[in-house]
């Protein structure tokens, strides 16, 4: 008589891992109860809410996986050791390469996640603007040290400046899903900090 071996002990851990890719890659309302069970094994429906109570509580815990995991690139914004400008060209640098790295879905689970929400996932989507918000305080906060360390000259249009990182930043999810090699948003990288060096000029005048 042929034995079988014991099933697999559910994992809670690997299951919030599995489901974050999911969400990375589908997003948070095309990724189906369906989906989720299958990627943690093929659990039961009651065995999913006894472990996540929901749908909505699991994508919470994914997305902090993902912040304190892959979303940990931009951390540099906060490195007070480093220049102003060496912490965002590092922080861009990072996140290009994590977001173009095909060992896990391509681009930003905080940008892409929320693409085509519905009004009924307003509080998903305002989820995740919450977080991008954090990422972009840390940028305003990069750039004003910046100013007055004298980096930067005062006359500095630090609100534009933001939005110019930020949006860089962001539209990197765009390119990595279009299969844009890092390389050439490596170069982009290059081109787009050479405008804070003729800011920074300015400040030695």
């Amino acid at each position: 008589m042929v034995r079988t071996g014991r099933p697999r002990k559910f994992n809670r851990d690997e299951a919030v891992a599995a489901a974050m890719f999911l969400f990375w890659e589908y997003g948070f309302e095309s990724t189906s109860l369906a989906h989720l069970r299958e990627a943690m094994g093929g659990i039961s429906p009651a065995s999913f809410y006894a472990a996540f109570e929901s749908k909505e509580t699991l994508f919470c815990e994914a997305m902090e996986l993902y912040t304190s995991t892959y979303g940990q690139v931009s951390e540099s914004f906060r490195d007070e050791s480093l220049t102003s400008r060496a912490a965002i060209e590092q922080g861009l640098r990072r996140s290009a390469r994590m977001q173009t790295d095909n060992s896990h879905p391509l681009g930003c689970l905080l940008v892409l996640s929320a693409v085509n929400c519905s009004a009924e996932q307003k509080h998903i989507t305002e989820m995740l603007v919450k977080e991008r918000e954090r990422s972009r305080g840390w940028l305003k906060e990069c750039i004003e040290r910046a100013v007055s360390n004298r980096e930067l000259p005062d006359s500095t249009d630090i609100s534009m400046l933001v939005v110019l990182f930020d949006t860089f930043l962001q539209g990197i999810s765009t390119q990595a899903r279009d299969a844009v090699p890092y390389e050439n948003i490596d170069k982009a990288i290059t081109q787009l900090m050479q405008i804070w060096d003729l800011l920074s000029a300015k400040s030695v005048i």
